[in-house]
């Protein structure tokens, strides 16, 4: 198997480079944050008009570019550097993802070229009151009548505030469904603080609110959509695990002590020796996961669950060794390791935990029994 970047890849590459240096600084990324939106509309239309984003994995009948999640992986792999908040992983990935598994022909019409241009943001509502995305069930049940109706709560809803366009998975009497909402505006949405303020979450409270189904027996496509997740959450991973090494080595070259600078002594040496394996492998798992999830590999599952668990651990050893070696400097709000290591915390927790990974993959692979 050869993960060598296509020229066109490469271009991706070399352009999102570009314009998240051009458009995501370290002051323009907290002013991001901090905004009404809490990510820069004007990068977004960059990203989305210029680059063509959102519409990577988005198939050309829908008015995407017909890539596959492996570019996608490469667009969320530098947004992961640059720690540049955006809608791409809610909108592009998770809405995308549950639209395009669930088949239905008619609503990818008329929601996915909304989605692929960045006009409409996307999101799905999935995370139970424990915050457990489940495949069996969620926090929400949908009702059968003249209209489907949603009641219930969603939480960790990404980028649910800004949303127009709402997916939920909902229980219903013969399983768990997707259910397109038709009135996104009677969906009460309470703002969710998180520990990385580069993440925007939000609880969502359905209220006998209409819908409409894309998919009544979603149990499977569940699966491949959380497959999917996790894979962008890994190859976000990955991007700030290189983000910390490089913040790292260059402040070695800078501080000095004992009057030699501190990148000199062997003992750091090793250390950050020690993160460059780290990040490359996390890149590794992360790009061979969004292969299988670009090709519709039968391996998906297996490389999915690996990459979580191991993209994890890599970015909380990164971030810690991050924090670490900047000394004092690294804990204060100024500056940028601190949004590392936020940002290592806040995707330990997202579509479960490392062990929760690791104990899934000893399933898939018959070593731990179901």
């Amino acid at each position: 198997m050869d993960f060598s970047l296509t020229d066109e890849q490469n271009e991706l590459v070399r352009t999102m480079r570009a314009v998240l240096t051009r458009h995501a600084s370290s002051s323009a990324v907290r002013d991001a944050a901090a905004s009404e939106a809490g990510y820069d509309l004007s990068l977004w239309r960059v990203l989305t008009e210029e680059v063509g984003v959102a519409s990577l994995a988005i198939p050309e009948e829908y008015g995407g570019a017909g890539f596959t999640w492996f570019e996608t992986g490469l667009a969320l792999e530098a947004l992961g550097y640059h720690l540049a908040p955006s809608p791409l992983l809610a909108s592009a990935v998770l809405a995308a993802a549950a639209i395009l598994e669930s088949g239905d022909a008619e609503a990818g019409g008329r929601l996915l070229p909304g989605i692929a241009e960045g006009s409409s943001i996307a999101t799905l509502a999935w995370a139970d009151e424990h915050g457990t995305w489940g495949t069996a069930g969620s926090g929400i049940v949908a009702t059968a009548g003249e209209h489907w109706t949603l009641d219930g709560t969603a939480t960790l809803v990404l980028d649910g505030c800004s949303a127009d366009i709402v997916i939920a998975v909902a229980t219903t009497p013969s399983g768990v469904g997707l259910f397109e909402v038709l009135d996104a505006d009677a969906i009460r949405r309470v703002n969710t603080p998180a520990m990385d303020t580069t993440f925007r979450f939000s609880t969502m409270t359905f209220n006998r609110v209409n819908a409409r189904p894309l998919m009544l027996d979603a149990a499977s496509a569940l699966e491949k959509i959380r497959d999917i997740a996790i894979v962008a959450v890994s190859c976000l991973q990955a991007g700030t695990a290189q983000r910390g090494l490089d913040m790292t080595v260059e402040y070695s070259m800078q501080r000095v002590q004992f009057g030699r600078a501190i990148g000199s002594f062997q003992a750091l040496k090793h250390r950050m020796a020690d993160m460059l394996v780290q990040v490359e492998t996390a890149r590794t798992t992360a790009w061979a996961a969004a292969w299988s999830a670009g090709t519709d590999a039968a391996d998906l599952p297996e490389r999915a669950a690996s990459a979580a668990a191991w993209c994890s651990d890599a970015l909380d050893h990164v971030a810690s060794e991050t924090v670490q070696m900047h000394g004092g400097i690294a804990i204060t709000w100024e500056h940028d390791a601190q949004l590392v290591f936020k940002r290592a915390h806040a995707t330990g927790q997202l579509f479960g935990q490392a062990r929760e990974h690791r104990l899934r993959l000893g399933v898939l692979l018959g070593i731990t029994p179901g």
